[in-house]
C-alpha cells in the first residue's frame, strides 16, 4: 500500500544541522542552491510540451531575489548528496503571485496539490517535497504570534522552528493525527458521504487523533460518534502524509457486528452499509448510480481496497 504523497524523498534533511545559523545561510548563498516556490499553497510547476510530466520549477537564488521573494525565510528541504546541492522552498501568497509585475509570468503555472498528486504526472519524491513545504508554509502563516504572549514569532531552524522575541517560547512544525478506518463487518462496508464532499462522493470514516488517544482508542471512538457501532478489532495498515493543511493519515481496519448505523449529522451527512461488490465499482468508477471513492492517491482508497483484497482486522 502506497498511497501517491507517501514518504518518497530521497533528500538528506540534516536536521542535526538545522539550528547552524551560519551553514544553512551558506546552503543559501550557495550557486548550486536550488528553490521552488509555494504560493498560497500551490506550487509553482512546469510541463512538458505534450503535457504529460509535470515537475517542479526550480530557480536559482538570483532569480528568486529578481521575483522580489526573500531567501531569508527560505524553508531547507535538505541536501542531495550525488549532487552536493541543497534545496529550498520559498513561500508567498496567492495575491503576490498574481499581482507583483516581476513575478507574475514566471510564477503564473500553479497548481493545487490535490490535482497534482489525482493526476500523476509528478514523480512521487517531488510531490513529497511539494506536501512537505506545503505544510511547513502553512504552518508558517498560522503561527506568526506567540500563543503565550502574543509577541511577533522570528523563523528559525531553516523553517523548522519558531521563536517569541519577547518571551522565548518556541514551537515546532504541527502535525495533526487523523485515523481514517475502513468499518467492516466482513462481508459490508460503511462509507460516509460528509457535507463538503462533492456529489455522489463516499469515503471511509475519519477523525482527528484526541489528546489521551492511542491509535485504536481513536477508531473505537470515531466510529461510535459517528455511526453508532461498537468496534471489535482494530488493525493498522500504514500512514501517509497528508498536507491538508498538516496531517498524518493512520490507515486502519476496524471489525464491527453488523447493525443499525446511528449516523451523527454534525460529522456526516449520511452513510450506509455497501457490499464488497459495490465498493469495488465504486473504485473503479463503475456504480450504476455514478456513486464513487476517492482516488490511489488517498489512503481512503487503500484501506478499502486492503477489505476488497481480503485483509482483515
Amino acid at each position: 500500500m502506497k498511497p501517491t504523497l507517501g514518504p518518497t524523498v530521497t533528500l538528506d534533511r540534516q536536521s542535526e544541522k538545522r539550528s547552524d545559523k551560519e551553514y544553512i545561510a551558506q546552503l543559501t548563498e550557495a550557486n548550486s542552491t536550488r528553490f521552488f516556490v509555494i504560493a498560497g499553497a500551490r506550487p509553482v510547476i512546469e510541463t512538458n510540451a505534450e503535457r504529460t510530466e509535470t515537475r517542479i520549477r526550480w530557480f536559482t537564488g538570483e532569480e528568486i531575489e529578481s521575483l522580489g521573494l526573500a531567501l531569508s525565510e527560505a524553508i531547507f528541504l535538505g541536501v542531495d548528496p550525488s549532487e552536493e546541492r541543497a534545496y529550498f522552498a520559498v513561500a508567498t501568497s496567492e495575491h503576490y503571485a498574481r499581482g507583483a509585475p516581476q513575478a507574475r509570468d514566471a510564477l503564473k503555472h500553479r497548481v493545487e496539490i490535490r490535482n497534482l498528486a489525482v493526476q500523476g504526472q509528478m514523480p512521487a519524491e517531488e510531490l513529497a517535497l511539494v506536501s512537505q513545504a506545503a505544510a511547513l508554509a502553512t504552518w508558517h502563516e498560522n503561527s506568526r504570534c506567540c500563543g503565550r504572549c502574543g509577541g511577533s514569532m522570528t523563523f528559525k531552524f531553516g523553517g523548522w522552528k519558531r521563536k517569541c522575541w519577547a518571551c522565548g517560547y518556541e514551537t515546532y512544525p504541527r502535525l495533526d493525527p487523523v485515523v481514517i478506518m475502513a468499518v467492516t463487518d466482513g462481508e459490508r462496508l460503511v462509507l460516509a458521504h460528509e457535507h463538503r464532499f462533492p456529489d455522489k462522493m463516499y469515503s471511509a470514516l475519519a477523525g482527528h487523533v484526541e489528546p489521551g488517544d492511542d491509535v485504536e482508542y481513536a477508531v473505537r471512538r470515531e466510529t461510535k460518534e459517528e455511526v453508532g457501532l461498537e468496534v471489535e478489532q482494530v488493525r493498522f495498515l500504514g500512514s501517509q502524509p497528508w498536507p491538508f493543511p498538516y496531517s498524518l493519515m493512520l490507515g486502519c481496519i476496524a471489525s464491527v457486528k453488523p447493525g443499525e448505523l446511528i449516523v451523527d449529522a454534525n460529522e456526516i451527512e449520511h452513510a450506509r452499509w455497501f457490499t464488497k461488490e459495490e465498493a469495488s465499482q465504486m473504485l473503479a468508477g463503475t456504480h450504476a448510480d455514478e456513486l464513487w471513492l476517492p482516488g490511489a492517491q488517498s489512503m481512503a482508497h487503500h484501506v478499502v481496497k486492503a477489505v476488497l483484497d481480503g485483509e482483515t482486522a
